[in-house]
């Protein structure tokens, strides 16, 4: 009766000493659970998002090293794991050493060949380079090699036959995007599924997006029903990045019976090792699904994504800048989760334009939180620094000749800000050892709603993958969930949202943002997370088939109540599409990490040139047309 152990274990990015140890920890764990095989993830050794660390010779050589070690380790029993394969003798299309993206079987210290492959390990088939993957700019793929031998990718690909215990299994042998083909001209799986096998592996490094676990069980479940026999999934867990994105790995890995059945899941961002017997699987009762929110997904992943980013620096002490608003009362209430009250610092900055209200709210914040909590006026700074901008002569020193800044209405806001996070919280924190936060939600990213060197400023953007409904969302949970008591106070929940950085933005008169969230962040959101991304075209022929609210999902008679007529909107509209494509995009380039959660997130999931807004023709003719009527 044959065993597999799951072995779903932390990879941390270009560390495989790190790794190696791991993984021969929980070869001897799954050895004493008696397991016939042990299963790790893909790239388990060296890690997957490395960078242009792939150039680096010799980190390929001590990569090669470690996985003789963890062959060497295989004595009685059968481990499968990810590494990169180098072909010192070739060359990629780069003209750099030859690397595969490669799925290792070792046994009693000895490689076990696919039937057909002209190398001792399965080469990866597909290749994604879209989203946050680059693969074909490192590794070649089982398609290039067929080419390359003269042959297909189908007489390459094959079974591994395991001989175990006197018995004979074959291995259906995949990585990660290989069970993903749907768009593909090649889909792997069908291949092998002609050659009568008695369990698929699928070794992943998989990011977390939200949604995309039940989509794998829709996927995986109906290939392990249409083969007929049991689908092993294996991802890996931690937090790996491509500099300016950072992403969570959750692990979730998951059995599928040859019914489809999900039939055991290991837990979201946790090492764990599970045994399971072939033989029985089919019997296994299915595992109910999961009836938990979306937001409980989100929350986990931010958790563990702040909490290992900060290990990763070294960072054990957190600076918030909190305004009585949704954003920072949010990112206060993660924070202290992770890191403890005790090691966060909540700075209240107020000027003139603060009202007693927010200024309430953020002390009961504080309170709530029973955190370190400082009161930092700001409006004497701002007023000194607008006195020697305006006083202190500009001098034309070709021609002699004096003249004097103005400080508009505007500057001054955006000085406010810059006070507020270049002289207050950057000081704060390098005196209390640690860091300060960037707050910004998602639609504020979209638009650039935010100071350069002002509030956009931090170590981290934590929450700007997160539309402003998911951050009210998120604050919410926190309360009836995480904390079970109102720690996020009810005040900053039912305000308007506002940056109080004049008199048009009081918000006990109810004047708050120009940005209208019920509608602007799913206007927003169809720019950036439909797969076929929406432009200003689209938009106007929604508008003119009166379908805006139901293409973008939004509640309806919102187009009606905030913009009475077509000019109204599409005014709005042009506004917008030019922050978006126009100084959003210097900003972005400028602004900290984000962790992301969602489909598509800013950063090197969403890559950008600095060209400038652009209308196409047939939106030029709706607008004129519409204007018309």
């Amino acid at each position: 009766m044959l065993k597999i152990a799951m072995a779903q274990m932390e990879v941390v990015p270009g560390h495989p000493d790190v790794n190696t140890a791991t993984i021969l920890r929980f070869i001897e764990e799954a050895r004493a659970k008696g397991a016939d095989v042990v299963i790790f993830p893909e790239m388990a050794v060296p890690g997957y998002f490395l960078g242009d660390t792939w150039e680096q010779s010799a980190f390929l050589r001590d990569c090669e090293s470690y996985g003789r070690d963890i062959i060497a380790a295989s004595k009685d029993i059968t481990v499968m794991f990810g590494n990169v394969a180098i072909d010192w003798q070739k060359k990629n299309n780069d003209g750099r050493v030859r690397k595969y993206n490669a799925f290792f079987i070792a046994r009693d210290g000895e490689l076990v060949q696919p039937d057909n492959m002209p190398y001792p390990y399965t080469i990866k088939t597909l290749m994604p380079n879209y989203r946050e993957f680059d693969d074909t700019r490192h590794f070649f793929s089982l398609q290039k090699l067929a080419r390359e031998l003269g042959t297909t990718p189908s007489k390459l690909l094959s079974p591994v036959t395991l001989k175990i215990r006197g018995q004979r299994y074959r291995a259906g042998c995949l990585l990660c995007e290989d069970g993903w083909s749907d768009d593909y001209e090649f889909a792997p799986f069908e291949l092998l599924e002609k050659e009568h096998l008695d369990f698929y592996v699928n070794i992943s490094a998989s990011p977390y997006t939200l949604g995309k676990n039940d989509k794998r069980n829709r996927v995986f479940g109906r290939q392990a029903r249409e083969a007929g026999v049991p689908l092993f999934y294996v991802n890996c867990i931690g937090l790996q990045n491509n500099g300016k994105t950072v992403y969570t790995f959750d692990g979730s890995s998951t059995a599928y019976n040859e019914k489809g059945d999900v039939v055991r899941t290991l837990p979201e961002y946790e090492e764990a090792l599970t045994v399971l017997s072939l033989a029985e699987m089919k019997d296994m009762a299915a595992e109910p699904e999961s009836e938990e929110k979306d937001i409980a997904h989100i929350y986990r992943a931010l958790h563990y994504g702040i909490r290992r980013f900060l290990e990763n620096i070294h960072m054990k002490k957190i600076v918030i800048g909190i305004s009585g608003g949704i954003d920072s009362a949010v990112a206060a209430a993660l924070y202290a989760k992770v890191v403890g009250p005790e090691n966060l610092l909540l700075v209240n900055m107020p000027s003139v334009f603060n009202s007693a209200t927010t200024k309430g709210l953020s002390q009961e914040l504080a309170n709530n939180l029973g955190c370190q909590y400082m009161i930092i006026p700001i409006q004497e700074s701002v007023d000194h620094t607008i006195k020697q901008l305006e006083e202190t002569p500009m001098v034309n020193l070709g021609t002699g000749s004096e003249t004097h800044l103005k400080v508009s209405s505007f500057v001054a806001e955006n000085i406010q800000a810059r006070d507020r996070s270049a002289r207050v919280l950057a000081g704060a924190a390098a005196a209390f050892g640690g860091g300060f936060t960037c707050n910004a939600n998602k639609a504020e990213t979209t638009v650039g709603y935010s100071t350069l060197y002002g509030d956009q400023s931090g170590f981290l953007a934590a929450l700007a993958d997160l539309w402003k409904y998911q951050v009210y969302a998120l604050a919410h949970y926190m309360n009836d969930v995480v904390y079970g008591r109102e720690v996020v106070p009810q005040g900053i929940i039912d305000i308007v949202p506002s940056a109080e950085l004049s008199s048009a933005q009081n918000v006990d008169e109810g004047k708050g943002d120009p940005i209208k969230y019920p509608y602007h962040d799913y206007l927003f959101r169809s720019f950036v997370e439909r797969w076929q991304k929406a432009t200003p075209e689209d938009v106007l022929e929604w508008y003119k088939a009166g379908t805006v609210e139901k293409n973008l999902g939004c509640e309806e008679g919102l187009v009606k109540k905030y913009f009475p007529t077509a000019a109204d909107f599409i005014s709005d509209l042009e506004r917008w599409w030019n922050l978006f494509t126009g100084m959003a995009i210097a900003k972005r380039i400028q602004a900290p990490p984000i962790l992301a959660v969602s489909r598509r997130a800013y950063g090197f999931d969403h890559r950008e040139a600095q060209n400038g807004a652009y209308y196409t023709r047939r939106y030029r003719e709706l607008k004129a047309e519409l204007l018309a009527e």
